[in-house]
């Protein structure tokens, strides 16, 4: 009689319930991303973008949720990477070929491949070395590259001045061509970038911190673009700081 094959524990009882919080918010995640498509497609730009930076948002919470409620698994690692590459690699590119990158002649679509190929390099980069023990980066708090959420919203930046202004010439493919090329460089590249946890904040600037945390969701609410601009910009000009930092983590001696 043939001997039926043991199925492991934990793959016998699927997904815990604890697991299932997280995972359906990075399942919303995803399909806000393709949400911004079907926006893209119906020439609704506003929604379009909105759509991308609310998976953005949702895409912060997937994984404090599961630290919270302990319900990390493998099963969610590799669903969050594919809706990462989706969401703020297959969407923003087809959104940025809709609205611009379509006008250029012969290599418009190259220009939106290099976007989503670079966040799919990007997190197959990152998952290859989840059980590596030596990231410089990692072990500094930084982070390698431009993480993918941060170049999606990066990306946009001419559609967010072309919404502020209405000037077609932040629409033209010579401007956003080298602009996504640009972003996408950053994704790959192996600068140090500042995560949450290389950010050192004062203990005395609790409160302004609070304050500025409400204007800040306050100007997005009453100027969502002007206000994205603003933060772009900022999350730029940190990059050269970023890089400096990491360079004075690695000359101080090991402890």
């Amino acid at each position: 009689m043939r001997q039926r094959r043991a199925v492991p524990r934990g793959l016998r009882r699927g997904i815990t319930l604890r697991m299932l919080a997280p995972n359906a918010v990075t399942a919303m995640a995803l399909c806000f991303g393709l949400t911004g498509v079907r926006y893209g497609i119906s020439g609704d730009w506003e929604r379009a973008v909105l759509s991308i930076l609310f998976a953005g948002v949702l895409d912060g919470l997937d994984g404090r949720i599961a630290r919270l409620l302990r319900g990390e698994s493998r099963f969610g690692a590799e669903l969050d990477s594919l809706s990462d590459s989706i969401a703020f690699g297959v969407a923003p590119a087809l959104i940025l070929y809709l609205w611009s990158l379509h006008a250029m002649p012969k290599f418009g679509w190259i220009f939106a491949l290099a976007h989503a190929l670079s966040c799919a390099l990007r997190l197959a980069r990152f998952n290859a070395n989840i059980d590596v023990e030596e990231q410089p980066h990692k072990s500094a708090g930084f982070l390698t590259g431009v993480p993918a959420p941060a170049g999606a919203g990066l990306t946009f930046v001419p559609l967010y001045l072309w919404l502020v202004t209405g000037e077609e010439i932040f629409r033209a493919w010579y401007v956003v061509a080298p602009w996504t090329a640009f972003i996408a460089f950053l994704m790959i590249s192996n600068i140090a970038t500042y995560s949450w946890s290389a950010l050192r904040l004062r203990k005395r600037i609790r409160l302004e911190l609070i304050a500025l945390v409400g204007l800040l969701a306050a100007a997005l609410a009453t100027q969502p673009w002007l206000t994205l601009l603003l933060i772009c910009a900022v999350y730029v000009l940190l990059i050269p700081f970023g890089i400096l930092s990491y360079a004075k983590v690695r000359k101080q001696p090991a402890v």
